[in-house]
């Protein structure tokens, strides 16, 4: 089966089949890219099930919230997660030493160089990519689908798995109290979504969860924007 047979079968599935699916024959390798967000821990937790080895990618950049790095921590440990911390070529110190805070001044090309770059790199050992992505989440994800052909920057095709694409806050938030999973502590604070401690603040639009993102001034980060579907 291609990879576009793939993406094709999977479509309007359920999201415990639809991981099933892409995971049965275990022929492609495969990742699941998590920021331990409410979403992602349910990706996970439907594929560690299947396949307890799966690598978590995990991308640090080295400005997320100590809140966010204790909680990986905690659940890397409880769950035994293959989790594999991916790390731009400079370090916080050397960046800023050579551009300043680009969190402040040009947020793009630090999530570029922070984000974009490492995963790009990461994802080349890879067929198949899960995230907990929604529709509901932005609008820059409103045409969202369960499954996507991606191209790398480098021209090669990955499988672009978004098992949760249809489901509401609702059914997210749902399924982890029925599965007891703990959730990250902001959330408690009231964040919706949730990255960098510097680019992430509250909710400036209830309606929309990543309006707390970059200070309003953008809704995606790159790394599922970078590229194009085949």
């Amino acid at each position: 089966m291609t990879l576009d047979q793939l993406r094709e079968s999977v479509l309007g599935q359920d999201a415990p089949s639809i991981v099933a699916s892409v995971l049965s024959d275990g022929t492609r390798p495969a990742c699941i890219t998590c920021s331990f967000q409410a979403e992602d821990m349910i990706v996970v937790d439907l594929a560690r099930r299947l396949s307890p080895g799966i690598p978590v990618l995990f991308l640090d950049t080295g400005y997320h919230f100590p809140e966010t790095c204790a909680y990986r921590d905690r659940m890397t440990q409880e769950w035994g997660l293959n989790l594999v911390s991916l790390q731009a070529e400079q370090t916080v110190a050397q960046q800023e030493a050579e551009f300043g805070k680009l969190y402040e001044s040009d947020p793009t090309r630090c999530c570029a160089l922070r984000k974009v770059a490492p995963l790009q790199k990461a994802l080349a050992g890879f067929e198949i990519w899960l995230t907990g992505l929604r529709r509901e989440q932005s609008p820059t994800r409103a045409a969202l689908k369960e499954a996507e052909i991606q191209l790398l920057l480098s021209g090669k095709p990955v499988l672009k798995v978004n098992p949760l694409a249809a489901w509401t806050a609702k059914e997210v938030w749902a399924y982890l109290r029925a599965n007891a999973i703990p959730v990250l502590s902001l959330y408690d604070q009231g964040y919706t979504s949730i990255g960098c401690q510097p680019c992430t603040s509250l909710p400036a639009d209830p309606e929309n969860p990543r309006s707390g993102r970059w200070g309003g001034r953008k809704l995606e980060c790159g790394i599922h924007t970078t590229g194009h579907g085949a």
